[in-house]
């Protein structure tokens, strides 16, 4: 079968590789779609912790099953099916309490072992998640979308809570559609125009900002009578941007790093207690999360299809992903498609 391999930073190489076997507890899938997103692209970039190279990027991963190798998971042969990519281990103290999210021994598919950016990929039958309704297309985007779940649920929102979601890119994205589910205001903030206008056009963000013609303080006072945000949720990947996001929480606020990046982050602590924080971190996604962001989808609720605006095949993505990395390109979520006539059996 045809792998993509990251060997090196900005360096994607295609390589062949076996068709990997199908063990006891596994299923094997037949890849569809790859989404790409902020991991795989700090990943290239060289700036990705937890991560080591070579590696076969890709875990917003969309099939279908092939073969599996236990009759109870016979049901599975000929499903579409996302994945839950978080490997956890079920027995440190994280996964007892249900916090499968953050275990201690987390392996996530694309990150710590490889990933989806191959014809065929195996797979744990518990992490394999049927969908009768959702198309292809969705199924891969249903992993991100989660990841935006996590944290609003994370943050326990309410509804007329002002909300302010720190970054437009796919995860921002995200909590902002399920921040409205749940009957939240909501105020985007980003430096990119064109993704604060589809925010507010396609995704029906109550209102955009971009800090670098606004007073994003003073702005968030007037929609909230004079208070800051009740909750801030920072999805930039800026080690600058998750600094400055102290600063528009409100009095008894939250304030959800959903983003992760190689940086201390520091903030003022007089401010800190003052106004009695809550800071959180937000990992991954659980089953709940999974299940919630498809209920949404199924509504209509979440619209993430909108999101995607490139596409290529697998052989393509050696050349296409600097420039999907490149923000000129104006590009919201690219998609690797892999149809079935091109993939060898």
């Amino acid at each position: 079968m045809q792998v993509l391999v990251c060997t090196k930073p900005h360096h994607l190489e295609l390589a062949n590789a076996d068709r990997p076997e199908c063990s006891p507890g596994q299923a094997l899938l037949r890849i569809r779609r790859i989404g790409i997103c902020g991991t795989d692209i700090h990943a290239y970039g060289g700036n990705q912790p937890y991560f080591a190279y070579p590696r076969v990027l890709g875990h917003e991963l969309a099939g279908e099953v092939v073969e599996v190798a236990d009759n109870q998971a016979q049901h599975l042969l000929g499903k579409q099916v996302y994945v839950i990519p978080y490997l956890h281990c079920g027995e440190c103290r994280a996964c007892l309490q249900h916090k499968t999210n953050c275990c201690q021994n987390m392996q996530v598919i694309g990150v710590h072992q490889d990933g989806g950016m191959a014809e065929y990929l195996s797979v744990p039958t518990t992490h394999l998640v049927v969908s009768e309704t959702l198309s292809i297309d969705q199924l891969a985007l249903v992993e991100c979308m989660a990841i935006g779940a996590h944290a609003v649920r994370r943050s326990a929102l309410q509804a007329d809570e002002l909300a302010i979601i720190v970054g437009a890119g796919p995860i921002g994205m995200g909590v902002l559609q399920v921040a409205k589910s749940q009957g939240a205001r909501t105020l985007m903030v980003d430096t990119n125009a064109s993704r604060l206008a589809f925010c507010r056009d396609v995704l029906g963000a109550d209102a955009v900002a971009n800090p670098q013609d606004a007073d994003v303080a003073e702005l968030i006072s007037q929609l909230n009578g004079g208070a800051l945000a009740d909750v801030v949720f920072d999805a930039t990947g800026s080690p600058r941007a998750m600094q400055a996001g102290f600063d528009l929480a409100g009095h008894g606020g939250r304030y959800v790093l959903v983003s992760v990046v190689k940086a201390d982050i520091t903030f003022n602590d007089p401010d800190f207690h003052k106004k009695e924080l809550t800071l959180m971190g937000s990992r991954n996604a659980t089953r709940e999360d999974f299940d919630n962001v498809v209920a949404l989808m199924e509504s209509g609720d979440i619209n993430a299809e909108a999101m995607i605006t490139h596409r290529a095949p697998l052989a393509d993505v050696p050349t296409q992903m600097s420039q999907w990395c490149d923000p000129a390109n104006q590009v919201i979520k690219a998609m690797i498609s892999i149809d079935a006539e091109e993939v060898r059996p």
